[in-house]
């Protein structure tokens, strides 16, 4: 009886599919979405003893953070992110491995969950027999990604919060701030 190897040198390919849900149950609808950017808020750093002028990250805050969401048609759940209020989203999706060694696939989970704030909000074209493609537009305030069960980013910008691979990344800051 043969036994199964484990897996060697994953490839990463593509994403299966996902769902889009509000509140962690409800489907908001069909479309794509279009994740933030990480981008550090900087401060030039220049002057005596350095040769130019130097971006410095400030650790732990990030600009703003904008989730997209582009619809094939309007929905009920879509619009109602537009209620000026905390919502609650969660992005669950499947990940498509090749493993190299054996030449099969593998496929392992992803998830993302975010509060977010309303920021703007289309209705799409009207256009026969084509899809509307409305976008909603958010705000996050807090978002952290999952792979494979395993926490990769976590930023809480109302608590101060960021961890990176499991890392606490502003433990000395907020001991500093007495927090």
């Amino acid at each position: 009886m043969s036994q199964a190897l484990p897996v060697t040198n994953p490839i990463p390919s593509v994403l299966t599919n996902a769902k889009v849900y509000r509140d962690g149950v409800d489907q908001l609808g069909i479309g794509t979405v279009e994740m933030p950017d990480f981008e550090y808020l900087t401060e030039s750093l220049a002057g005596l003893g350095i040769a130019g002028e130097l971006d410095v990250p400030v650790a732990g805050h990030f600009k703003s953070l904008a989730l997209k969401i582009k619809w094939n048609v309007p929905t009920p759940n879509g619009a109602a992110l537009l209620q000026t209020a905390g919502h609650h989203l969660e992005v669950r999706g499947s990940i498509q491995e090749l493993d190299a060694g054996s030449g099969s696939f593998v496929n392992k989970p992803v998830k993302v969950v975010t509060r977010a704030m309303p920021r703007k909000s289309g209705i799409g074209k009207f256009e026969p027999g084509k899809k509307m493609e409305p976008e909603t537009e958010l705000e996050l305030y807090y978002i952290k990604m999952w792979m494979n069960g395993q926490e990769l980013v976590e930023v809480d910008k109302l608590n101060f919060v960021f961890n990176l691979n499991g890392v606490d990344m502003l433990a000395d800051i907020r001991a500093n701030l007495g927090m």
